[in-house]
């Protein structure tokens, strides 16, 4: 039977041509908790996102989502089981505006768990409390294709929030954002942790996450060389021994 246990990677290998990008990786991220996964680029975070999400196989290894096996199931089957995700390069319909962007995320959610009148009158108003609680409110009108690189950023999360996800994936969700909208997303990421959510993202800067993680991974050459509670992270001497290309943004 389905638990509440979050997610489970483990002994994830994933190998590209001559290369292995992710190199027997575990990792979890239970419920009601931060998790960060910290490298620099090439380290293979994106990768083990991939193999999390159901965009690549790997060699080896198992995903599991509140205690479901879903290392053989389809991207839009893990959706299905809980799992929301937004990418390093935001995905949106720029033709539409950005809150039709989010209300599309949104009824495709509730047009399988309502009546079609229904869902739509619930769709619209999901749509419009999350551009609220992510802080776009202001763009809703604007063409998704012409708004700042951060406001797209903060309106594929409103997207993937609104298929109230049991776990949520973030690639690098800092990128891009001002001072201070990345302070309202990391008291954001906390709030949605604190409401029993599951939180992954992935980031280059060491610094930069420090408040907001409950647990750190770092994952160099695509191996996880340190994980735990932050501050031991930070001091751990496999990470400050990183060699100076690779420790220059994790110092």
């Amino acid at each position: 039977m389905p638990n509440d246990e979050g997610l489970r990677a483990t002994g994830v290998t994933v190998r590209l041509g001559g290369l292995t990008a992710v190199d027997g990786v575990g990792l979890e991220a239970p419920p009601g908790t931060v998790t960060g996964l910290v490298g620099t680029g090439g380290a293979g975070k994106t990768t083990l996102l991939d193999v999390i999400t159901g965009l690549r196989r790997p060699a080896v290894g198992t995903v599991h989502l509140d205690g479901a096996d879903l290392t053989s199931c389809a991207a839009h089957e893990r959706a299905r089981h809980g799992m929301a995700r937004t990418f390093q390069r935001p995905e949106a319909f720029g033709s539409l505006t950005v809150q039709e962007n989010v209300l599309v995320a949104a009824e495709l959610h509730t047009a399988r768990q309502r009546r079609r009148r229904d869902a739509r009158r619930s769709a619209a108003i999901l749509a419009d409390s999350l551009l609220e609680r992510v802080g776009i409110t202001a763009y809703a009108g604007r063409r998704a294709g012409t708004v700042p690189m951060g406001v797209a950023r903060l309106m594929e999360l409103a997207r993937a929030l609104a298929a109230e996800p049991r776990l949520l994936l973030l690639d690098e969700p800092w990128a891009g954002l001002p001072v201070p909208t990345a302070r309202s997303l990391e008291c954001l990421l906390r709030d949605l942790a604190a409401e029993g959510l599951a939180v992954l993202f992935t980031e280059n800067d060491l610094d930069l996450v420090m408040g907001v993680c409950d647990v750190l991974y770092v994952l160099d050459a695509g191996k996880v060389i340190s994980h735990g509670p932050p501050a031991r992270v930070r001091s751990d001497p496999r990470v400050r021994r990183l060699r100076p290309g690779r420790a220059e943004r994790l110092s």
